[in-house]
């Protein structure tokens, strides 16, 4: 295959690839079609935010910062949406007489085509007419923009040839599984960072505009904006490290795509070890009980490390858990009392606990013959649970204190959180018996359908049910704020939080073996539904 017809080929060949799925089914259709409509709405939306940002005094810090969060963008999109594009996976070609260099060239044109080009292509222009003053100015636009474009999508295919391996793996579906994650987190920051730019203006990006101006692709704008100010010799410095980056994301792509199409992967080679090779026990299986509560500790603490679903689940509620009272107590908002955050996110861990383990429970199920092996094994699962969320929520607990200073209350926050742990542990052993329903192992959904009122009940009827639960320490912890001679008992709070909780576990766990025992078969058919 000749030099000269591999662009245009693999072009035609992304152009199949689209037009074939979207003939699989209308919905897929009418998905398509609505996103596409969405991200060019909002792209002129921002293609016309930009143009009244002409001449305005703070255009540059805002663009360049648009620049550099959009190629972070791309850079962070093959690693958490492998399976967007069909052709960001080399290895499919590796048959092929494909020489590299003309396969990235190839590909780069491919990856051109479609509704993320477009959207980016829209911001790049926006940000240059933003900048530009003259007609040198938007010469130079021209070819920043392109460069800017060619800068992203090549960033793009660099990452998703280092990571293909990976991104093929079961890694690489925990790592996709997370991008909920990570886009409520980006969220957060955006929020936090909206807010500080709200109450001390567009001035503060000044001095990140002053790095951001030199970092392609936006250097690529901060060009534009030279230009316009007369300084040429810094507006060639500029682009010639915007076109340098993009020399060096095609020569690191170039050596990914020759290493992928040359070296050989797992299914080509002989396995180093026997399979049947006996494995030793671990450290983890070391530090846990002896008898079936450590077996029970393990193989849930395993299930959290390896199952993609309940890996996302726990890093979620531990992210939020934390940026919660944290990020209100930077914004100078909030109280001491949003520590209890992560406590309540953690302990909803606790609910359909036999739904985690989907149509696995029957192996469960078989070792559970009396009440009594329902409540070790449901102990083992909330001790688990409590290897995490105790030092976590006491570390949120005195993180949060020490931002807003509120020392004093220390003991009475983290008694109530103590408490309300105790109390969702509790309702949520009762409710994983009474309430169980399946998580399916592919795509994002927590609940198959049909089973989404038992989710509902589930969660929210036993958080409800944690919240009166944990009452009396609330009136309590409410006495000592109000009372005349409160803060002298305040201290209390943490013995009696924590008695209390682990009073009210150990409850909820006696009450909820009988069920569990007794509707052995009813959560099997529920939770295998998956």
């Amino acid at each position: 295959m000749t030099d000269v017809n591999v662009t245009p080929l693999v072009v035609r060949l992304k152009l199949s690839l689209l037009r074939n799925g979207l003939r699989q089914s209308g919905g897929r259709r009418a998905a398509y079609v609505a996103s596409a409509v969405v991200v060019v709405l909002f792209g002129a939306l921002q293609l016309l935010g930009l143009i009244a940002l002409h001449g305005n005094t703070h255009a540059l810090p805002v663009t360049v910062l648009l620049v550099a969060v959009l190629a972070l963008g791309w850079a962070v999109m093959p690693l958490f949406f492998p399976g967007g594009d069909e052709t960001l996976d080399p290895t499919r070609l590796v048959m092929l007489p494909l020489r590299p260099r003309p396969l990235v060239r190839a590909l780069l044109a491919a990856s051109l085509v479609g509704i993320g080009p477009l959207f980016t292509l829209l911001l790049l222009a926006g940000s240059v007419i933003a900048v530009a003053h003259g007609g040198a100015a938007y010469a130079v636009g021209v070819v920043a923009v392109v460069l800017g474009l060619l800068v992203c999508v090549a960033l793009a295919r660099a990452v998703a040839a280092a990571n293909i391996r990976l991104l093929t793996s079961r890694k690489g579906r925990d790592l996709a599984v997370l991008s909920g994650l990570v886009i409520a987190i980006g969220a957060q920051l955006v929020n936090f960072g909206a807010q500080h730019l709200g109450s001390s203006g567009l001035s503060q990006l000044d001095p990140v505009a002053d790095v951001l101006k030199w970092v392609p692709p936006a250097s690529a704008v901060g060009a534009v904006d030279s230009v316009s100010d007369g300084s040429y010799g810094v507006a060639v410095l500029q682009l010639a490290l915007s076109v340098g980056a993009l020399v060096l994301l095609l020569a690191v792509w170039s050596r990914h795509l020759t290493r992928l199409m040359t070296s050989p992967d797992g299914s080509t080679l002989q396995a180093a070890e026997p399979a049947a090779r006996e494995r030793t026990a671990g450290g983890l299986a070391r530090l846990l009980p002896a008898g079936r509560t450590g077996t029970v500790m393990e193989r849930s603490l395993r299930y959290i490390w390896r199952d993609p679903k309940t890996k996302a689940a726990w890093v979620t509620s531990l992210a939020i858990g934390l940026i919660v009272p944290v990020f209100n107590a930077l914004q100078g908002t909030g109280s001491i009392y949003f520590a209890c955050f992560a406590a309540g996110m953690l302990g909803i861990q606790m609910y359909n606990q036999f739904g985690q383990d989907t149509s696995a429970f029957w192996m469960v199920a078989t070792t559970i013959s009396s009440a009594q092996d329902a409540y070790v094994e449901l102990r083992g699962r909330a001790l688990a649970l409590l290897v995490i969320t105790l030092p976590y929520a006491t570390l949120v607990t005195v993180v949060t204190t020490a931002m807003l200073g509120d020392w004093p209350r220390l003991p009475e926050v983290l008694g109530l959180s103590l408490a309300l742990l105790g109390a969702m542990l509790a309702t949520g052993a009762w409710t994983s018996a009474r309430f169980p329903y399946s998580i399916p192992q592919e795509g994002y959904k927590n609940v198959v359908p049909g089973q989404t009122g038992l989710a509902w009940i589930s969660i929210f009827g036993g958080m409800v049910s944690a919240a009166l639960l944990s009452a009396p320490v609330i009136v309590a912890t409410i006495w000592v704020n109000v009372a005349k001679d409160g803060d002298q008992w305040g201290w209390l709070l943490l013995p009696v939080g924590a008695a209390y909780g682990a009073t009210i576990t150990w409850s909820g766990l006696r009450l909820a073996a009988p069920r569990t025992a007794a509707r052995l078969p009813e959560i099997l058919t529920a939770v295998s539904k998956g």
